[in-house]
């Protein structure tokens, strides 16, 4: 195909459904138990940090992250593909927002660790809240194809969540939305095969 805006829709066509094929593996494997963890001990901060500057260093994201947490045991190629989503739709959903999102890590007091995204944008009605994690929702039936997406991004970030040992949360933060992946801190081994929870 000849240069020019047919040959680039072709490859926009292409992109998505490679990575429509990509996200659908990938929460196959998770949901169903057929993968592993395979965790090392990681500087969590400096993940975020590397990640935000290689994908969206224009973004102007507020990063809020407790540089003395410390290396911890996590899978990083799934850490980041939860990072990924959480900050692509917080990003896409901000759009005219006088605010840019905030991602944020920190630990509690009960040994959780807690990776945040907030938008200032929309947000989404009460009721959507609960279906936002199951696999193609979409809040706004009429979005069209050019805002991104399948849907299949929060439940990949819950799927990660529950691998860990923990869960995904989502509140209304008025304006906006957070997305909250918390699990327990653990300096101990994880990769073994997984068999998430379906909570």
């Amino acid at each position: 195909v000849e240069e020019g805006e047919h040959r680039n829709a072709l490859l926009r066509d292409l992109g998505e459904m490679r990575d429509l094929i990509t996200e659908l593996l990938e929460s196959e494997r998770l949901a169903s138990g057929h993968a592993a963890l395979h965790t090392e001990a990681v500087d969590l901060a400096v993940l975020v940090r590397e990640l935000v500057a290689a994908q969206w260093p224009d973004a102007g994201l507020n990063l809020q992250l407790d540089e003395h947490l410390g290396p911890v045991r996590v899978d990083p190629m799934r850490v980041r593909l939860l990072l990924r989503n959480l900050i692509g739709n917080a990003l896409r959903h901000s759009v005219g927002a006088p605010t840019p999102p905030v991602v944020s890590l920190s630990s509690d007091a009960a040994g959780q660790l807690r990776l945040s995204v907030r938008d200032f944008g929309p947000g989404v009605a009460e009721e959507h809240l609960a279906h936002l994690t199951e696999p193609f929702y979409r809040a706004d039936s009429a979005r069209q194809r050019a805002t991104g997406g399948f849907g299949l991004g929060l439940y990949l970030c819950q799927l990660v969540a529950q691998a860990h040992g923990g869960a995904l949360t989502i509140r209304r933060a008025q304006p906006g939305l957070e997305v909250v992946a918390s699990w327990p801190i653990t300096t101990g081994r994880l990769d073994t095969p997984l068999t998430p929870s379906r909570a």
